[in-house]
């Protein structure tokens, strides 16, 4: 009788370690979820912007680009604030400081987004920036980089948001497109090698 219930016992413990390992594999690995970064809105480091002043004697239209340090360069009045900005603010802080400054007593200013990038390097084909649209994901920024290399580990990309790095399985988000986050504007991808 004894022998039955180690056996028992045995066949048990067997069993919940064989399912144990069966589900481990069937279920998603734990991962940090990626926030959504603030509103697409607002202006980046990177953002291409095109300034146009009007109303003036000398209308002219500038085309700048939001520096590492969140600022724009525009004629007379140097250096202003962009990042973290929206379109609407930038224009008025822009308009303020032309008059404020008196070099025009009236200006209309208007403020357009040319061009928006995310960042993607490592093991794609074509590394480099590609420029964001609102349903851009990871798996088609990837694809817009063309593709994975050879070598690539293509479990686990790193997407760099706001100075913080996340894991992106790029494998299961072409299974479950729940899984492939949205990019936002200066949003960066590294695709490490495999070491297989």
């Amino acid at each position: 009788m004894p022998v039955r219930r180690l056996v028992a016992f045995a066949l048990l413990v067997a069993a919940l370690f064989a399912g144990g390992c069966a589900t481990s594999g069937d279920t998603a690995p734990a991962t940090t979820r990626i926030p959504e970064a603030g509103s697409t809105a607002q202006l980046r480091p990177g953002d291409s912007l095109t300034v146009a002043l009007q109303g003036v004697p000398d209308p002219s239209t500038n085309n700048v680009q939001i520096d590492e340090q969140g600022l724009i360069s525009l004629p007379f009045i140097g250096a202003v604030k962009a990042a973290g900005s929206t379109l609407a603010d930038l224009s008025q802080r822009i308009r303020e400081t032309y008059l404020s400054r008196r070099f025009y007593t009236a200006v209309d200013v208007s403020v357009v987004v040319t061009e928006r990038f995310v960042y993607v390097g490592g093991e794609v084909q074509r590394p480099g920036r590609i420029s964001w649209t609102p349903d851009l994901t990871v798996a088609k920024a990837i694809q817009a980089a063309g593709g994975f290399t050879l070598y690539a580990k293509e479990n686990a990309v790193s997407l760099v948001r706001e100075q913080a790095a996340y894991s992106v399985d790029v494998k299961a988000a072409r299974k479950d497109p729940s899984r492939d986050p949205r990019l936002v504007p200066g949003d960066s991808l590294q695709v490490s090698r495999s070491p297989f």
